[in-house]
């Protein structure tokens, strides 16, 4: 996990990729940002089934700050 002030940052990665997800700690919508074969990659906001942004509650925040990633 990675601290900024804006941001919580988690990094997941395989062979090929890195995926990090970040989370907007004032509004708490989520976004993807993947990198594969450090050459090409992108950022988009993650949505649900209706095609709302992902929110984090800031319970969940708190929870996933304290893990040790």
């Amino acid at each position: 996990m990675i601290y900024n002030e804006r941001f919580i940052k988690t990094r997941r990665k395989t062979a090929t990729s890195v995926r990090h997800i970040w989370i907007d700690r004032t509004s708490g919508v989520n976004y993807l940002y993947s990198v594969y074969s450090g050459y090409s990659g992108g950022l988009t906001v993650l949505v649900d089934s209706d095609g709302e942004p992902i929110i984090t509650p800031p319970n969940e925040m708190k929870r996933i700050i304290s893990q040790d990633w």
